[in-house]
Parts: structure tokens; sequence; C-alpha cells
């Protein structure tokens, strides 16, 4: 999504240029509020407000309560629904043991989303290592990076968005999305697919643009990811989590070199 704005653009030459139109990424905030609780005594918190791009708002929602552990199969989620232009609501399955101390550790950031605030210990907890079901051949890793570049229409307008694909073992790109934030295109991401049924996401690969974190290594190694590729690099705790969950870490995959972090054993040459 993104806004008409004004510009005035300056330039090497001897004057300053006319104002003229220009395109700008949206950044507004979401509220996501949760219903939890027995069916006789339901309980309504907001879990927190995260600054995004509008639109996959649900699936914002639902990458993140998944990767923070909140939610583990799709019947944990009993309705989710848009209910004003900037807030949703999830209403959690009654067996869901949500503690609704949590709420005030969540931060409020676009270039981290709603940061989890869990540890590798915590993960241990609702995050299982991921077997090595499928390889992938390097020369497709290769053409990921133009592939999803020449997927990224909010970039293209804007210049300020990042982006998240989805692909197979043969390099194809299933699904794509952008936000201002890449944790939110993560999410956004993520999130549809556990929406539609089909996390874990065995022998798929996410590839995303910027650097890997370790907030990104955890969300991928919930949802079952085998393999995570990203422009830039990654952390040492990013490392450290790939290494202890299996999942397969690839970082600065573009111009035709990448550099294995963890997990060699699924690449191929």
């Amino acid at each position: 999504m993104n806004a008409a704005g004004r510009i005035t653009r300056l330039t090497s030459g001897p004057s300053i240029g006319e104002p003229q139109a220009d395109l700008v990424a949206v950044e507004e905030p979401l509220e996501i509020r949760l219903g939890f609780g027995s069916v006789e005594r339901r309980m309504r918190v907001t879990l927190g407000i995260t600054m995004r791009t509008p639109g996959h708002d649900l699936e914002l929602a639902a990458g993140f309560l998944l990767a923070e552990g909140i939610v583990r199969e799709r019947v944990d989620v009993l309705d989710a629904r848009q209910t004003e232009a900037n807030a949703v609501k999830i209403e959690l399955h009654p067996r869901v043991a949500f503690d609704a101390d949590r709420v005030r550790r969540f931060t409020v950031s676009s270039a981290c989303g709603m940061c989890g605030t869990r540890t590798l210990d915590d993960l241990d907890h609702y995050a299982d290592t991921i077997p090595a079901s499928v390889t992938f051949p390097a020369a497709k890793i290769h053409l990921l990076s133009a592939k999803l570049r020449e997927a990224q229409s909010a970039f293209d307008c804007t210049g300020g968005s990042h982006a998240a694909g989805l692909f197979d073992t043969e390099g194809n790109l299933l699904l794509v999305r952008e936000d201002v934030g890449r944790h939110n295109a993560v999410d956004k991401l993520v999130g549809f697919e556990w929406l539609a049924g089909r996390v874990p996401l065995a022998g798929r690969m996410v590839f995303v643009s910027g650097r890997a974190g370790y907030e990104l290594v955890q969300k991928a190694v919930v949802a079952g990811v085998e393999v995570l590729a990203a422009v830039g690099a990654p952390t040492t705790l990013a490392v450290d989590a790939a290494e202890r969950f299996g999942l397969t870490l690839l970082g600065f995959v573009r111009e035709g070199r990448f550099n294995i972090y963890s997990g060699v054993e699924r690449i191929v040459v």
C-alpha cells in the first residue's frame, strides 16, 4: 500500500527542481486484540500495537501468534476478523493457555514488528528440530534474489518496503509479502500458510530482503521452514538458533554467491 505525496527533488544541477508527485510506503499502527479463556469466562486484551504496511493484517497477526508460541495448530484460533481499519481480533480456543502478563513484554516497532521476547531456551518449549527432508540446488538459490526483486511491486513504487518470498526446491516463487518491516513480511507470509493449514512448511525455503536476525530464524523454525535465506548477513544468535533447531541458514545470497552458516546437508551443487 502506497500513498501519494509531493517532493522537491534536488540534483547536482544549479537550481532546485519543481515540486512533483511521488509515492511513499504507508506505515500505520495495527492493534492486535485477543479473546481467550474458558467459555464461561472469556477475557479480552490488546496483545500489542505494531507499525506495519496495511494489508494482509489477519495473516500478520496469525503469523506473529504462531512465532510466539501462543498458537500451534489451526484449531487454536476460533475466529479471526478485521474489526476496524487498524485493528484485528483473534478469538483463541478455550484450550489455549494464554498468560495475560505477557502483554507487557511486547514492544512496538516497524523494524521488528512486535519483537518477540523468547530466548533459545524458551524456544525449546514450543519449537521442534526440523528434519532434513529435501535438498535445494545451489544453482536455483543463485536465482532467488532476482526472482524476489521482480515481485516487489511496493518496493518498485516507493523503495521503502521489505519482502519475504516462499520458494520450493526448484526455486519457484510460491508467495510473496511486502511490508515496511521485514519481520512483518515474514509473519504475513507464514500467517497465510498457517491459516490455510500448510504449516509446517517442510520442503520450503523463505527468502528475505535485508539481514537475518534471531527473530527471523525464530519465525522460520516455528513454521518448520527448512531453509532461511537472506540478502544480508545473519547475527550470532541467529546462527546459534539455526544450528540448534536444524535450520539451513544462508546469508549474502546475491551476485551469484552465498554463505552457508548451518545445515549444509540440504544444499547440493
